[in-house]
């Protein structure tokens, strides 16, 4: 597909996606209809600047316009998961591939009887978890807070943390951190 097939087609995606039709965006960049058909087809090049009022009257910027665009992965498999098993059996599982990219971090954890995670440091960010099974206690600065199966946590990360299982049997838990700390 050669360039002008390819700036078209980028062109009447986004006119469908802000539900434009051809005239309408001809009327917002001052082009005629016909101009737009041909530019959508690909059989004319635009300039720079008729290209620049064009995305930016379609909402977006040259810079995203040209992006590449990849499959972005939406829906992750158990066997897309990495999984850091500490001495003691307890069990860390990145659900989101490379999530340290993103804002959050989703975790699976699996604390076993009597053992506790290593502590963090007070950090920039927002920490919650939600207890799938068992009762962890969760020290924040000098206090501890009990929390059992369905119950979530919810703070900023201003003070050292961490999780501690004090029961008889593994708890498992979902955790998120923003930004990524793990």
């Amino acid at each position: 597909m050669d360039i002008n097939a390819v700036i078209g087609q980028k062109i009447k995606d986004l006119r469908n996606q802000n539900g434009l039709t051809q005239q309408e965006l001809a009327d917002r960049t001052e082009l005629t209809k016909g101009y737009i058909s041909q530019l959508e087809r690909g059989q004319v090049a635009p300039s720079v600047a008729t290209l620049l009022d064009l995305v930016e009257c379609l909402g977006t910027d040259m810079s995203d316009f040209f992006k590449e665009t990849q499959n972005e992965q939406i829906v992750f498999k158990a066997s897309d998961y990495f999984e850091k098993l500490d001495d003691a059996g307890n069990s860390t599982q990145w659900t989101v591939p490379m999530a340290q990219k993103n804002q959050m971090e989703p975790l699976l954890v699996e604390l076993q009887p009597h053992q506790k995670l290593a502590e963090h440091k007070p950090h920039d960010g927002e920490e919650y978890g939600y207890v799938l099974a068992g009762k962890i206690h969760l020290h924040l600065g000098e206090k501890v807070y009990p929390v059992g199966k369905g119950e979530s946590f919810y703070f900023k990360a201003t003070k050292i943390h961490y999780i501690e299982n004090q029961g008889a049997r593994p708890a498992k838990l979902v955790w998120i951190s923003t930004p990524p700390t793990f």
